[in-house]
């Protein structure tokens, strides 16, 4: 294998990992908040099929992108009303959601299988920082999506922690009943947190069906919603190690589909298991470092907060 492997390797790790980086990024917000979507997967599967079939619709993969973030969001609001308002079980609910998105998904998606779309997002090479040997091909020779990730990643992170809007997602994630005491709206902190997660969960499901792959099928996704919840954990709820995780796991991913092209004798099972297994390993790594060291998930994620019991 020469030098071109490596390069071809590189470069897809970029596109695999940006769904799970789109999906990552909204689940971090949400729990910094405080709040545990496992409802990742669902949204991602309704923010795939409804971007596809606007999509198909209108001709315009951006107005895709945008029915795509409005349909995540639509389920992420009512993950929050039942978990928040309503004080449900957030795991009961963040698995319901993933349930009905699936199926919901299936069901309006039928019609559009095998479907050709007339417009898609293509790659657009960034001038003079394409031409850069090895590092323009990997990073600047991609489609607009994941440039736009390039921005979100470090304005998340300076939102986070340089920003006194961020400061009290964190301060509502830590310890609601203080932050309340200080005068933040804790309810409303965590509302938008859990609605912009869902927004970006469904543009990382759009990602899939108008970058990637553009075809629509049933339950395309294949588990990279999970996964994404993983990442979260992995990058101990930091976005820019959150972005160098999805790279990581996409390049595990993308190793597995170029070995297959260059015909090496390994079952094409395994190959595709490879992703899944590399997420277990990771999970028991930090499952047994979180043994160790407190590892930095929020104070208060899964908990309910309710006023009156201060």
């Amino acid at each position: 294998m020469d030098y071109t492997f490596y390069l071809a390797v590189l470069t897809a790790s970029i596109t695999a990992g940006t769904p799970l980086l789109y999906a990552a990024l909204g689940e971090l917000l949400a729990e910094r908040s405080g709040v545990l979507n496992l409802g990742v997967e669902g949204m991602m599967l309704v923010g795939a099929v409804t971007g596809f079939m606007v999509t198909a619709v209108t001709g315009n993969p951006w107005l895709g992108a945008v029915s795509a973030m409005m349909a995540g969001g639509a389920l992420a609001f009512v993950h929050a009303f039942l978990s928040i308002t309503m004080r449900a079980n957030q795991v009961v609910t963040g698995l319901a959601l993933t349930l009905f998105g699936t199926g919901f998904s299936s069901l309006i998606g039928r019609p559009f299988i095998g479907v050709p779309l007339p417009a898609t997002f293509v790659d657009i090479s960034v001038p003079l920082l394409s031409q850069i040997p090895w590092l323009g091909q990997v990073f600047f020779m991609h489609d607009p999506l994941v440039y736009v990730t390039y921005f979100l990643v470090p304005l998340v992170w300076v939102f986070l922690y340089w920003t006194r809007p961020g400061m009290n997602v964190q301060a509502v994630g830590e310890d609601p009943a203080a932050a309340d005491a200080v005068g933040i709206n804790v309810n409303l902190v965590r509302y938008v947190c859990v609605v912009v997660g869902g927004m970006l969960a469904g543009l990382g499901g759009a990602y899939l069906t108008l970058a990637l792959a553009p075809v629509w099928l049933d339950g395309m996704t294949a588990g990279r919603g999970w996964i994404a919840i993983a990442l979260v954990i992995f990058a101990v709820w930091n976005p820019l190690r959150a972005m160098a995780g999805a790279y990581l796991f996409g390049g595990v991913a993308a190793l597995g589909f170029r070995i297959q092209i260059i015909g090496l004798p390994i079952s094409p099972f395994v190959l595709q298991m490879m992703p899944y297994i590399f997420t277990i390993i990771v999970l028991i790594f930090v499952t047994y470092q979180g043994r160790v060291k407190r590892l930095g998930a929020p104070g208060a994620l899964g908990l309910h907060f309710d006023r009156e019991e201060r």
